[in-house]
Formats: structure tokens, sequence, C-alpha cells
């Protein structure tokens, strides 16, 4: 039988129900999102008249968890439109609306007797082959399936999302002994390819794997808080991004997610393991205590972490475990952590901790050491390989290396010799392993990663469409490369530029690498990618250089410098072969600039777009306000006479409003996305469809466009932009400098006094940007926003 999912049905419109459907319109999937009906009537409801029968009132639930999904922070959507693509309704006017849907995901509270009385219903109303799914987040998914019939029990499995659907990574799957391999592989690939998630094969036992591990790994952790006296503030300045964790750390983390679902979570493997382990998971009585008072987080205002005013600013508290009274917040500083500052990689600063003899290094190896025995204990029976075991904690708990990477990074060998000096009971397999000779988990063959897998080593099994740049580098795959970047052949004649200076920023090196990168193109290559794999695609230019070079006066200097970005931008447009950009997560300023000439984008699921500069006090130098304007000229169907106030209006507003987009979805709504550019769910997909597009351009003939002369708003343009500006200096929403600003991007964007409708060449729109950027540039009020945003990270007003 061949599976497609065309609909789907989510049963349950609870946050994490909600945000499932959300997720599935974000890649074109509708649903019907069900719910109970209410029992009684709502105070606005009585208001109106309605009474329990009225449709508004029995889908009530699911209406108002959908309605919810416009204001929700981090957006659900990534575009208000796709909230159409969700119907609403509940489990007693719609269950027969079940047959028309491909698969049926279950997202009801965490009781196996309700989910059970929800899935009998579904198997009197689903037809035949159709996929049905658990959200569950640890409860036996065997269990649920019992007493169902054949055909259900052949297409049912857990898929546990990690919340928020949208932006975590992980999906668990987990089948029962009775699953077909049909279905979990086709649920597989598609949650892989069409959700963009990154997949783990899970076996059916409490909390499956990222559950058990992490609340095993926080509930360590509070107790070695507890047991040598840290304090909560102390343990979160270590056990964040100094060991790979997210910045949330451990307190923080719990405070996110809310101590009544840790002690659900933690309660339930309690619940069904043994001793030892089931000590581990006995959640202490402080924390009890804080459930008591509601202090459990984020959503009830307080919980590790009180924030609150003193003298005008804002305090961060961290509460006392022993008193349960809020004081100052105290962070670890030990030489080690000094040390550890020094590191350049993570496994460097894992490195420098895990041994350190202070108290740091005692608080880190007394977290890592129970951890890393725990995931091998269990590895096998909660997973298939260790492979699994780092995948779930990096894709569902953001730790940059997962436990067995962690445990290669701090020295198998060594840290083994260390817990049998503690006595602690070494796992079989991990003895037998060292035994044989073998001291690390992974290896590396060509640009295949191995892992250490009953004995010997296996290849990853990897979807092509995953491309790993670093492996291929290490392949002599360098054409060229600088300090800013490199020029990699990726296969099937395609080149990838690699940016890799600090937080990518652009500056000379990385500017003649994109030169010399479209010359051996065009002479050796099919065409050109240009992406990475960094944190951010490109945070903008280089300020520091703009900064220094405009305080030094040597305008000769940064003046070369635009003109020499202003040129190569247009070597990207002009290039003879298929330049493609592959922008992901922060694409801002200069990184906009270079996306925007493009023969075509693919951008990442998680694309944040925008032309920031004014932020700073500049506008775009590169050639992004001609790039913008006329991307909303092309926009205009054929025949059909420009709106130029309009496309000039809506130019400024994006730049000196410093609009970033919240998805590639809003980029395309903002005009930075062509309707025709690609996006990719799945970020780990993203350089494979650039080169895909690459590909295709090259074989339809590709042709690149031709310079043509473009018509501007002129005078009467930049006249009805300048007045908006000036109404909002009037109503103080603007600083003078901003309205400075405002009239200098004005008169760029309208193409100076000049007629409206008249038409001009690109060089005279890049000369009118690069003028007033020198200009602003040379403002003493704009060297301080750049000093401000090198120093603090954030615009000033001034």
């Amino acid at each position: 039988m061949t599976y497609k999912i065309r609909k789907a049905a989510v049963i349950g419109s609870g946050v994490m129900g909600s945000g499932i459907a959300a997720h599935l319109a974000n890649v074109g999937i509708p649903s019907i999102l069900l719910d109970i009906v209410p029992k009684e009537l709502s105070e606005t409801e009585k208001d109106k008249g309605l009474t329990l029968k009225d449709p508004t009132v029995r889908n009530r639930l699911a209406a108002s968890a959908k309605q919810k999904l416009l204001k929700q922070k981090p957006a659900p959507l990534s575009s208000k439109t796709h909230l159409e693509m969700i119907e609403v309704g509940n489990l007693e006017d719609d269950l027969h609306k079940l047959g028309e849907v491909d698969w049926i995901i279950e997202v009801v509270v965490e009781n196996l007797h309700v989910k059970k009385i929800v899935f009998e219903q579904v198997d009197q109303y689903r037809k035949e082959g159709t996929i049905v799914t658990s959200n569950t987040s640890g409860i036996s998914i065997n269990a649920m399936a019992e007493g169902r019939s054949e055909d259900f029990k052949a297409h049912f499995l857990g898929t546990h999302f990690f919340n928020p659907p949208r932006y975590l990574k992980l999906l668990e799957v987990i089948p029962t002994s009775e699953t077909k391999p049909q279905v979990l592989q086709f649920m597989s690939e598609f949650a892989e390819c069409v959700l963009g998630k990154g997949v783990v094969e899970a076996k059916d036992t409490p909390n499956f794997i990222a559950n058990r591990i992490g609340t095993y790994g926080l509930l360590v952790t509070v107790q070695e808080m507890v047991k040598n006296g840290y304090s909560v503030g102390e343990v979160d300045s270590v056990t964040g991004p100094v060991i790979g964790r997210p910045k949330s750390a451990t307190f923080r983390t719990l405070d996110v997610v809310g101590l009544d679902t840790f002690i659900h979570v933690a309660n339930n493997v309690h619940e069904q393991v043994e001793s030892p382990e089931k000590e581990v998971f006995e959640v202490p009585d402080f924390m009890l205590n804080m459930q008591e008072k509601g202090w459990i987080g984020s959503k009830s205002g307080q919980g590790f972490f009180l924030k609150q005013k003193k003298n005008g600013k804002s305090e961060i508290l961290e509460l006392n475990p022993e008193t349960l009274e809020y004081e100052p917040r105290k962070k670890l500083k030990t030489a080690s952590t000094e040390l550890s500052k020094q590191a350049k990689s993570v496994q460097e600063k894992l490195k420098a901790l895990a041994y350190a003899d202070d108290r740091a290094g005692q608080l880190i190896w007394s977290i890592l050491k129970p951890v890393l025995l725990f995931c091998a204990e269990k590895t096998y029976e909660i997973a298939d390989d260790i492979k699994a075991i780092d995948d779930a904690m990096r894709w569902g708990f953001g730790w940059e290396t997962g436990p067995f990477e962690t445990w290669d990074a701090i020295g198998l060998e060594k840290s083994v010799e260390r817990m049998k000096a503690e006595g602690e009971t070494i796992p079989q397999w991990i003895t037998e392993m060292l035994d044989s000779g073998q001291n690390q988990f992974y290896k590396q063959a060509g640009t295949t990663l191995q892992y250490y897998h009953h004995g010997d080593y296996v290849s990853a099994q990897e979807n092509e469409k995953v491309v790993h740049l670093h492996r291929l580098k290490g392949e002599e795959r360098v054409i060229k490369e600088n300090t800013g970047a490199s020029l990699i052949n990726i296969g099937d004649d395609v080149a990838l530029l690699e940016f890799h200076s600090p937080n990518n920023a652009i500056g000379p090196d990385i500017i003649q690498m994109i030169q010399y990168a479209i010359d051996e193109v065009e002479t050796n290559y099919k065409g050109l990618v240009i992406g990475n794999q960094g944190k951010n695609f490109c945070v903008g230019a280089n300020l520091m250089l703009i900064m220094m070079e405009a305080q030094d006066d040597n305008f000769f200097e940064l003046d070369f410098m635009v003109r020499q970005f202003q040129q190569t931008m247009a070597k990207i447009r002009y290039s003879a072969k298929p330049v493609i950009v592959a922008p992901f997560n922060m694409t801002l300023g200069g990184g906009t600039e270079v996306s925007l000439p493009a023969a075509g984008l693919q951008a990442s699921f998680e694309t944040y777009m925008g032309l920031v500069e004014v932020g700073v006090g500049l506008i775009p130098g590169g050639g992004g306000n001609k790039e913008l304007y006329t991307r909303l000229l092309e926009q205009t169907p054929k025949n059909a006479k420009a709106d130029l106030q309009k496309m000039a209006i809506q130019t400024f507003e994006t730049i000196a409003m410093a609009k970033v987009s919240t998805s590639a979805h809003e980029a395309k709504e903002n005009g930075f996305l062509r309707p025709q550019d690609g996006i990719s769910v799945n970020a780990d997909h993203l350089i494979y469809d650039a080169k895909q597009q690459i590909l295709s351009m090259y074989n339809r003939g590709y042709r690149p466009p031709q310079q043509k002369k473009i018509p501007v708003a002129g005078e009467p343009g930049y006249a009805t932009l300048v007045l908006g500006a000036q109404t909002l200096k009037f109503g103080n929403a603007i600083s003078d400098h901003d309205l400075k600003i405002a009239k200098k991007l004005s008169y760029v964007i309208a193409g100076g006094k000049v007629p409206e409708g008249t038409f001009v060449d690109e060089q005279y729109l890049l000369d009118l940007e690069r003028e007033a950027f020198l200009s602003l540039a040379g403002e003493p009020l704009s060297q301080q926003r750049m000093q401000h945003m090198l120093v603090k990270g954030k615009p000033l007003r001034n």
C-alpha cells in the first residue's frame, strides 16, 4: 500500500495539539482540530443568548485554541494566512470526518484510560489504512493499542513531538510490536522530509529516550546542588553554553517547561522503574513545596527565579531551596570556568571543566558521571544504538554534544579509570569495548560517520539530502580558502561558498572570495551555492571595521569598501552561471544584501531576514535598497502600470522600520523572497535543495538577467516619504537623527529629485545609496549607534 498524507485530524486542542495543527498548516497540510464539547456556557455565551446546542459553543475549545495561535510567542504559524488551513470541530458532531483524513494524531490528556476511550471511537470512524498516532510523552504505546482492530494496530504508533512543535527538531517515533514496517518507514520519511524533523526511533519504554535521559540529568543536578550546597544561580552558570547546553541551563529550563509538567514526567518514570533508578526519579521535597505554592515557573510568574523591579531596574533573584526565599542571583567563578572561556570548542570546554579540581569542576564531573553511566546502561533498553541517544538529546534538549559525543570529548579511557577509582560499576559493553582496544564511540571514515555498535563500527545511515560541509572539507574538496570563506566542490559540478568569519560578518576577505568564486564557477562549474552551516547565515557587514574607518575619517577607504561590496553584489546578479543563496536563521543587513541579487534563493524554513542597518544609524550600502525595490516592481503583472509610489512606500517601510521576517514564508510576504524561491522545511536538507535548484537551472539553459533601466517615484515620491517621517517626528515617535536617516533613505528609494516615472540606471541608484551611506557613517550619532550595538548587542535610540 502507498501512503500519502493530504489531510490530518488532531484530537485535543491544547497548546501541543493546536501547535501540531499549526505546523501541519505551515507545511501545507490542512487539518481538522477536534476537542470535547463544553459542559457549561461561558459568561460571553450567556450574554449572547447562546445555548449548549449552538455549534459555536460546541466547537468553542478548538475554535478558541485556533485563535490563540495568532497571539502565541514564539509564533506557531510561519504565516498568519496558514490559520485558514485549520478547521475546527468537536468529538461528538464531527467524528465522521475522521473518515476523510489520512493521519489521525491524538494529543489528549496524559491518561491511559482516556486515550483508550478516544482510540475506541477513532477505530469506529477511521477508514482502513489511515495512520493513527499518539503524541504521548511516555505512556505505553502497546497498552494504548490493546483491544483495537487488526488494521488499527498495523497502522498505529507513537509520534512524540517536542514543544513547541514548529521549533523543536526532535520527533520520537515509537512502533508497537504490531506496527507494519512500511508504516514506520513512511512516517519516519514523512516526518523528516515534509515536517522537517530529526527522527529517532525509540522503544516503548517509560518516557522513551529524550525525556528519560533529560529528566534523569535534571534530577541528578538538583540532587547534587542540595547535597553539596550549590545555589540555583551557581548551577545555571556552569550547566548552560559553557558545557554545550542551552542558555536556559538547568533551572531556567525547569521554569520554562513548568515545574508541574516536569514533576508529572518524573513521576511517570518513578512509577514504572525499579531501584536504584527509582530513587533518582523521586522529586525532592522542596520542589513539591514549590508546586503547592504555585511557584511553577514562567507561566505563574515565579519559580526557581523571580524577576522584579528595584529602583526602576529589573533584577533577577534566585530561590534558596532550603529557606524557599528569594536571594540575589549568584554565579560560579573558578579557575576552570575562566580557563574554559579561552577554549574554542565545546569539546575543549568540557575537557577543561570535567577534570578541574575546583567547585565548578567537581559539580560538572558529579553531574556528567551518573548521566554517562545511565546512558550506557540504558542504551539498548530504550533505543537501538548510541546514535539514537545522541540525536535525541541534541534535537530534543538542545545539547550541542550528545552523551556519547560528550564521553568522546572528555576521553572514554581516562574517565572510566576515574569512575572505577571512585567505586562505580561500569556497564559490561563499555568494559568489553575498552578491552578490545576501542576507546572512542565515533570515527570518521571519509565523509561517512561511523559509531560503535555491538563490538564493531557501523556507518550511520543518513538521507542523501543531508550534507555535512565539514566532512566534505576533510575530503580535500576545498578549491580555495581565506580567513573569511572557503570555496568547496560539493559534487555534480556545483561549488559552494561557505562563510566562516566571526558571526559570518562580511568583510574584505569574504568580498574577495565571492569575486573569486564567481570567476571560478563561470569557467569550471555549473553554478554556485552561497551557504554555510554556522549558527546563522550572516549577521551583516563587519560593523567594527566600518566604525573604525569612519571614526578615523578614512572615507577614501570606506568609499572603496562600499564600491567593492556593490560591484560584488552586481557580479552575483549578472553571473553567467546561476548563483543560489541558501539563507537560514539570522540573515541580516549584508546577509540579506548577498541574498537579494541571486538567481534564486533556497531558504531554510526558519529564516529571519531583514535590512536592519537603520538600527546602527546607517542605510543598506550593498545595493539592498535597489534590490528590494526592484523585487517589488517585478511582481507587477505584465501590461499593468506599476504604482511607483506604493512600491517606494513599501520598500521604505520595510527598511526604515528594520522589519525582520519571523520565517521564510513571512520573508516572501515582505518581498525578500520571490514567489518562485524555495523553502526547505528541514534545515539539514538546505544545501542539497539549493544544489538541485542550480542543476535544474543549468539543465534548462540558464541565462543571466539583462541590465534594465528602473522607473522611480522621483520627487513626488520623495515628498510623500519625507512627509510620513515628519509626521512620526511631530508625534515624538522618532528622534531628530531618525528623521535625518529617513530623509536620506527616502532620497535613495525615490531615485532623487527627478520627475515621477523617470527611468534611471542601476549605477545611478547605487551611487545615491553609497553617498547616503558614507554621509551617515560620518555622523557622530550614527557612530554612537554602531558602538552601542558592538558593545551591548542591541540598538541605541539617540
